[in-house]
């Protein structure tokens, strides 16, 4: 009995001393960067200092050292969507200022209700409104949190300009709706991007804020691997040109009544080049900005055992108005053929390329047409509202049925409330409507409830 009190005893006092250790170790990792913070920033002569940002939770490095143009550059906004992560929480930095890791992401539900008709989706696209109405399914109920994200971005500060490498991730990439999915990933260095991030033909924050990720319907998106380069004046002009690895759909159907398909797709031969010139004013909050897209559209005509190609183009007027500090206006305008692949409402349902109406075989790029505009109002510090209109149209649909997408409205208002930093909450009602080339036509309504926490 001794020996298992003396036992006991040493374990008690091990414990003691392992808890103590702990103890300062945190108490460590805690005073010591506080003082390091207290004291004033080293004198150099090759960078210029400033304190990280209050939000960041800093796990190691010196937050008093940390250079200019690297924290710059790891929390710029200017050029996120609304539904994009916004900046990190948690905030690696090297000894030398000089190299900065940003980790941060969200957590967000989002629970919808459709009426007097509804869509089979979790985004609100227009295109698959059933028409006719599908009597049997005018409500439905929906909810999902497979939009919750994870990024990681890592700024360095080179001789050539920034670098920056950046990944995100969410969780829409499997049947079910939970499998991990890559949405960016990217490396820049100076002017010049490689890897997989947002078309320089789309301008992401020229939307109005959405609880549907989906957008409105005649709204840009596109997320494809690519090659840029990027220039940044100091008077506020930018532009950037690009080369996009193709995405391509098409009706490769059996319209002729040949008994045999006439046409298929092929693999891609030349890149997307899209390309874009910006004017910014009111430190970012505004801009205006113009864009164009040109490609080469490969398809193989079966008849004839030949492949062809179709020229696509598209041009863009779209930007941000900042009236007030209370009010904020949105704007987008595209016209093109071949360009379905970066409209919502389009992208994915095969409409960059349609059968001709005379010559079996041959394919030609549809005409198409994406509007939008809504505003933003600051009703307080932590509430605002917002709302707008969009349409698309599709034209030239050819020899193709008479049920045939011809376009889709997009109504949208909702509104948003912080109650404390990084926590969202959002109310939102859609109304949509289809018309197809006969004129036949169906709409849904959906009430979407949101809430979204960010780190």
């Amino acid at each position: 009995m001794g020996q298992f009190s003396k036992a006991v005893r040493l374990v008690r006092r091990a414990r003691l001393g392992r808890n103590l250790i702990i103890f300062g170790s945190v108490a460590a990792a805690v005073i010591v960067p506080i003082l390091a913070a207290a004291e004033p920033a080293p004198e150099t002569d090759d960078y210029i200092f400033m304190e990280s940002p209050k939000r960041a939770i800093i796990l190691t490095g010196d937050t008093a050292n940390a250079h200019r143009e690297v924290m710059t550059v790891m929390y710029d906004t200017q050029e996120l969507h609304f539904q994009d992560p916004g900046i990190p929480r948690f905030l690696l930095i090297d000894r030398e200022g000089t190299a900065a890791l940003g980790i941060g992401g969200a957590v967000e539900g989002v629970f919808s209700y459709d009426f007097r008709g509804s869509i089979d989706d979790g985004g609100f696209t227009t295109f698959e409104i059933p028409v006719p109405a599908d009597k049997a399914e005018r409500e439905r109920m929906q909810g999902s949190a497979n939009h919750s994200s994870l990024f990681i971005k890592f700024v360095k500060q080179t001789k050539l300009g920034p670098l920056v490498a950046y990944a995100e991730s969410q969780f829409s990439g499997s049947a079910n709706g939970y499998g991990f999915k890559v949405q960016q990933a990217y490396v820049s260095l100076g002017n010049v991007t490689v890897g997989k991030t947002r078309s320089s033909f789309v301008d992401a924050t020229a939307c109005m804020p959405t609880i549907d990720y989906q957008g409105p319907s005649g709204g840009t998106g596109g997320k494809p691997m690519m090659l840029r380069y990027r220039l940044l004046r100091p008077n506020g002009v930018s532009w950037a040109v690009s080369a996009e690895m193709p995405s391509v759909t098409g009706q490769y159907t059996d319209v002729y009544g040949m008994g045999v398909p006439v046409t298929a797709s092929i693999s891609p031969r030349v890149p997307d080049i899209p390309a874009f010139i910006q004017y910014g004013w009111d430190n970012g909050k505004s801009h205006v900005r113009f864009s164009a897209v040109f490609r080469d559209i490969a398809y193989r005509d079966l008849l004839s055992g030949k492949n062809r190609y179709e020229p696509g183009w598209g041009v863009q007027l779209s930007g941000v108005a900042n009236a007030t500090r209370y009010l904020t206006f949105y704007y987008q305008g595209l016209y093109g053929r071949g360009v379905g692949t970066w409209l919502n409402d389009l992208s994915g349902f095969g409409y960059d390329l349609v059968p001709t109406t005379d010559d079996p075989g041959k394919m030609r790029a549809p005409g198409s047409l994406g509007v939008l505009a809504g505003a933003r109002v600051n009703l307080t510090k932590n509430l605002f509202i917002s709302g707008g209109y969009s349409f698309c149209r599709l034209y030239d649909q050819g020899r193709l049925p008479d049920n045939t997408y011809k376009r889709g409205n997009y109504a949208i208002v909702n509104a948003f409330y912080a109650p404390i930093p990084d926590l969202l909450i959002g109310v939102e009602y859609i109304h949509g409507s289809r018309k197809n080339v006969d004129n036949e036509h169906a709409q849904a309504n959906r009430l979407n409830a949101m809430l979204k926490y960010s780190f």
